[in-house]
């Protein structure tokens, strides 16, 4: 599906109840799914974290998560100790091309019976649960953070728990805080000392009640929207001041642009401010998912940046930077891309009614919307939004008025 967005050249303005965190709630159902005693709430309405729910209560030999990444890597530690449990996990064409060879080894390294079906280094996955006795794994600290969380997750239910020695410079720390805070929550004991996690083993967990903060990658789409608008306004349901996710760094970044924050218990409100905006020069180490719609942001206002920090972009639902650089560069712009950093020049051009490719990525049909503020504009494959984001289209266009 094609989404024709016209030029919108009224103000923003609308209330908006955005769905759960989807990293909190793919971590939140592998526990709870670990010990039993777990009721959550405010669960995200994504496909991602519908694809776990489902491989996560079934019973089939095959589970397949399409594209859903996260899925993968947490349901590969999951597996791997589920004693007596034997499956293929599998995903769609471009999760068979998603390297997870890092994350295999260290299983391997705990004792676990994996083996590619296929591709050496890539699912589909073969999976034989055992126990794993081990109890002392390394890992790159500079990989994706989601291989990390994997083995964080798996550990607790380990009859000596896990001991998880990070190598080398550690990346991502908001999202392993994420998955430590939540163990912590659940009454899971644990110590990060330097480079090394300890997770303590947990027998039983007290019955929890928890309800899941709304996703702050979400509200990004929002931020930049206000962010291009002349006025802007937008209210936004359910958030926390003292976030467990990285991405609530959006708050500070956006100030940048003009776009102020109030918190006003379990909402925040968006609004434009005067403000002189000025070339960007940003680290995205801890919020790489942020990087489309930062860039995209910037385009639309005209202005420079420089984003580093974006080497785990490479081996997403695409390789986010090439994509990036193929449709800001088909809009007008001046950018070039590494491995891990993009730059964009100052530039005042945009070219109108352009068809942008989502390249089965959903933050690329969320992060290029907000340009229908500066011009008409075209999306491909619209309905790639509900990987994270359901209502997405509808949130979007409640807004414009």
């Amino acid at each position: 599906m094609i989404k024709k967005l016209a030029h919108h050249k009224g103000n923003i303005s609308g209330e908006i109840f955005v769905s759960g965190s989807k990293s909190e709630s793919n971590r939140l159902l592998i526990l709870q799914r670990s010990f039993a005693d777990l009721t959550l709430k405010n669960l995200s309405n994504s496909d991602d974290t519908k694809y776990l729910g489902k491989a996560l209560t079934g019973e089939s030999e095959i589970v397949d998560i399409s594209h859903a990444g996260t899925a993968m890597r947490f349901l590969t530690a999951y597996f791997a100790a589920k004693e007596g449990r034997e499956v293929v996990l599998t995903g769609s064409h471009r999760m068979q091309n998603r390297p997870i060879s890092i994350l295999v080894d260290a299983l391997r390294s705990l004792g676990a019976d994996i083996s590619y079906k296929d591709k050496e280094g890539y699912p589909p996955l073969i999976i034989k649960g055992k126990e794993l006795v081990k109890s002392e794994v390394a890992i790159q600290g500079n990989v994706s953070s989601q291989y990390i969380s994997a083995l964080l997750l798996m550990a607790p239910g380990l009859k000596n728990g896990l001991k998880v020695q990070l190598l080398g410079e550690v990346t991502s720390v908001p999202y392993i805080n994420m998955t430590l805070a939540l163990l912590k929550e659940l009454g899971v004991a644990y110590s990060w000392n330097g480079n090394s996690i300890k997770i303590n083993p947990l027998k039983s967990m007290a019955k929890a009640e928890m309800t899941v903060e709304s996703d702050w990658s979400s509200a990004s789409y929002f931020y930049s929207l206000v962010a291009l608008s002349n006025e802007g306004e937008v209210t936004l349901h359910s958030y926390k001041e003292n976030s467990l996710q990285g991405d609530s760094s959006l708050v500070e970044t956006y100030k940048h642009f003009g776009v102020s924050t109030q918190f006003d218990k379990d909402k925040i409100t968006l609004r434009k401010v005067d403000h002189k905006v000025e070339p960007l020069r940003l680290d995205l180490s801890d919020s790489p998912d942020l990087a489309q719609t930062i860039a995209v942001t910037c385009f639309g206002l005209g202005i420079a940046c420089d984003l580093t920090g974006l080497h785990t972009l490479k081996i997403k639902e695409t390789d986010r930077l090439v994509a990036l650089e193929q449709e800001l560069t088909k809009l007008g712009a001046a950018i070039t891309v590494t491995d891990k950093s993009l730059h964009l020049a100052t530039g005042n051009k945009i070219n109108k009614d352009v068809l942008i490719e989502t390249y089965d990525d959903h933050r690329m049909a969320m992060a290029f919307a907000p340009l229908a503020l500066k011009l008409p504009i075209q999306i491909d494959d619209a309905e790639v939004v509900t990987k994270s984001y359901t209502d997405f289209w509808a949130d979007f266009e409640s807004v414009l008025v």
